[in-house]
């Protein structure tokens, strides 16, 4: 199981264009119910799911303002749901300019305030989500700046609240004592660290970064790096980013678990080179266009590949829909990815 194999499946073909991530209801697995819910109908076939890479509402600089625990009706993801959706394409690459301009807005570090789609990423709103598409478990990663809002305590408060959820914590590299933060916030509950290079304006190969990488090492708690670039950040962002900045952390802690979120995004084909030269390197697909799903699954050990689906940037079936194409007629494969490598790692 841990060696990957080219398919030899004689699967049938799907499509990989889409009206709107409502009309993903024309694959097999899924099905619209009340008229704008997407509903994962599993014949036993596909669950349970590990979602390894959600997010609630974050703040920055100021308090987080947003209850993160307050239901609404329905989920403003940054991709709406009405837009044409490729599976073939990376996530982002669907975007229009109106809803792209909109999702840029809604995370400018001076407009994180009280409105905005952000209010509707909340907690509840996520479980609701995981409910329609028989996820039972996703990790929520939040991130935070050495000053301004703790991101990290209102994620670990939300995973103490839903036991459908669990939390990464954030400790920066430049904040002071971060040992003691990082046994802060594994007292209370975090099962991981969260790490975004363009977020938190620090590059993946810094020395302090590294350094804090390897304490993470020392108690036990993997490192959820956000990886590569996807395209729509800032031109510094993207320099950070760069899949080859991150391989000095790896090679420097070879006792620290790392998850390589995106799995190097618009990278991936360098970042999966990673996987045999690096074992503590796990892959996760969230926002990997379908053909970049299957170089994974190529290249990579099955047993270090994870589900993840960047909740509330993009509905949860969009990853969810490539990895069931993509192993279709696998179905070990498919339970490693979906449930079995995250349910391992995080040792549930």
């Amino acid at each position: 199981m841990a060696s990957p194999a080219p398919s030899t499946s004689s699967s049938p073909s799907y499509p990989t264009s889409f009206e709107s991530v409502l009309d993903l209801a024309r694959l097999p697995w899924f099905e619209v119910r009340g008229g704008n819910r997407l509903v994962l109908v599993d014949d036993g076939s596909v669950g349970p799911i590990i979602d390894m890479h959600t997010h609630l509402a974050l703040g920055f600089i100021r308090r987080l303002r947003v209850d993160v625990n307050r239901s609404t009706p329905t989920t403003a993801y940054y991709l709406p749901l009405t837009l044409p959706i490729d599976l073939d394409r990376y996530s982002n690459k669907n975007f229009d300019d109106e809803s792209l301009w909109s999702m840029k807005l809604d995370n400018s570090l001076l407009l994180l305030s009280s409105w905005g789609k952000r209010v509707t990423h909340t907690a509840p709103n996520l479980v609701r989500d995981m409910h329609d598409l028989g996820i039972g478990q996703s990790v929520v990663l939040p991130i935070d700046l050495p000053v301004g809002a703790r991101n990290a305590d209102a994620a670990l408060a939300a995973a103490r609240r839903y036991p459908e959820l669990l939390a990464f914590g954030s400790v920066h590299p430049m904040e002071r004592g971060i040992e003691a933060e990082m046994d802060r916030q594994q007292a209370a509950g975090a099962i991981g660290i969260k790490l975004h290079p363009n977020a938190q304006f620090i590059a993946p190969d810094h020395a302090k970064t590294v350094h804090l990488c390897g304490r993470c090492g020392e108690r036990g708690l993997p490192v959820l790096f956000h990886c590569g670039p996807v395209g729509i950040e800032p031109k510094a962002a993207r320099k950070r980013s760069q899949v080859h900045r991150y391989e000095a952390t790896l090679a420097e802690n070879p006792d620290t678990v790392f998850i390589l979120g995106h799995c190097g995004a618009l990278q991936h084909a360098e970042a999966i080179l990673f996987a045999e030269k690096y074992p503590n390197t796990w892959f996760e697909l969230s926002c990997l266009g379908l053909s970049a799903v299957r170089d994974v699954i190529d290249t990579v050990p099955h047993d270090r590949i994870l589900y993840g689906t960047d909740w509330p940037f993009y509905h949860q079936s969009l990853t969810l829909a490539r990895v069931l194409i993509a192993t279709d007629d696998r179905p070990e494969l498919r339970r490693a990815i979906l449930h079995d490598n995250a349910a391992r790692l995080l040792k549930l």
